[in-house]
């Protein structure tokens, strides 16, 4: 079970699992409250993230086999887990994804599907569009509208809006995370932001994309009544999110992990905690 997890890298749920809570709660603020509706939203990001992560690892098997940076750390390239046990794994989380969202709602079942196409397309995406960022972002962007509509069963503009400061967060920190394969993607004619910019004109991208994060969260409290604790959990967001363009250079990659991981996910752990925090004191 251990190599799994592995797989799937279940660490990184840090970034979407804080969006998707304030998604649940936001809505709770206005329909009822239930536990049960919870854990049907934390098993959702549980089998979606299990099924996507899996079967990014299962297109890509051949890649990082090829890629130093890959070959003796991934399962399926290390021989710890084997292609066809890996497609078993992404084909059990999917259908328990779905079947999850029966007994939410008849929205979420019906969408169900649309959400496992893209959160299962992104794997082939490098093989012909550098947009390849913007649709992992999207496929995270899912958590917080998602969760709300787990609870109301109608959209709204205040998680939509969340939504898309998550699509742009996640587009800005992947581009960044993809400098360290710049020259492994160009020689296997995969595509990126830093192979079409190369890695400079990336870095700069990535800034402008996280410039519009910082732009979006500023306005939500326009469309929703969120305390003064709100404008906290803002600053510390925005801080890390510049911090970090402060930590990598497009000729000084030492610190990407940094960058990727440790900053994003103490931003979003901190982050969904204080709004969270925020929607049950108001």
């Amino acid at each position: 079970m251990k190599k799994y997890f592995s797989l799937i890298k279940f660490s990184h749920t840090v970034f979407a699992m804080p969006f998707a809570f304030i998604g649940f709660f936001l809505a709770s603020k206005t329909y009822d409250f239930e536990w049960i509706t919870l854990i049907y939203v934390i098993l959702c990001m549980i089998f979606a993230r299990s099924s996507a992560m899996a079967f990014n690892r299962y297109i890509d098997r051949k890649i990082d086999s090829q890629n130093v940076r890959t070959a003796n750390v991934r399962e399926i390239p290390n021989g710890s887990i084997s292609p066809n046990n890996a497609l078993i794994f992404v084909i059990l989380n999917s259908i328990l994804f779905i079947t999850i969202t029966y007994f939410i709602n008849s929205l979420c079942f019906a969408l169900s599907p649309i959400a496992l196409l893209i959160i299962l397309g992104y794997s082939y995406t490098k093989r012909f569009t550098s947009l390849c960022h913007i649709i992992l972002g999207l496929g995270l962007a899912l958590a917080p509208i998602g969760a709300y509509l787990a609870v109301s069963g109608e959209f709204n503009i205040t998680p939509i809006l969340f939504s898309l400061a998550v699509l742009f967060w996640v587009s800005g920190f992947d581009i960044i995370y993809s400098l360290q394969d710049e020259r492994f993607d160009k020689s296997q004619k995969l595509h990126s932001f830093p192979v079409l910019l190369g890695g400079k004109k990336a870095l700069n991208l990535s800034k402008i994309l996280h410039l519009f994060v910082i732009l979006i969260l500023s306005q939500i409290p326009n469309y929703f009544n969120f305390g003064n604790i709100y404008w906290i959990g803002f600053i510390i967001f925005s801080a890390l999110l510049i911090y970090q363009h402060t930590l990598v250079k497009h000729n000084d990659l030492s610190k990407v992990n940094l960058a990727f991981f440790t900053l994003n996910g103490f931003a979003s752990i901190i982050f969904g905690t204080i709004i969270i925090i925020d929607l049950t004191m108001i």
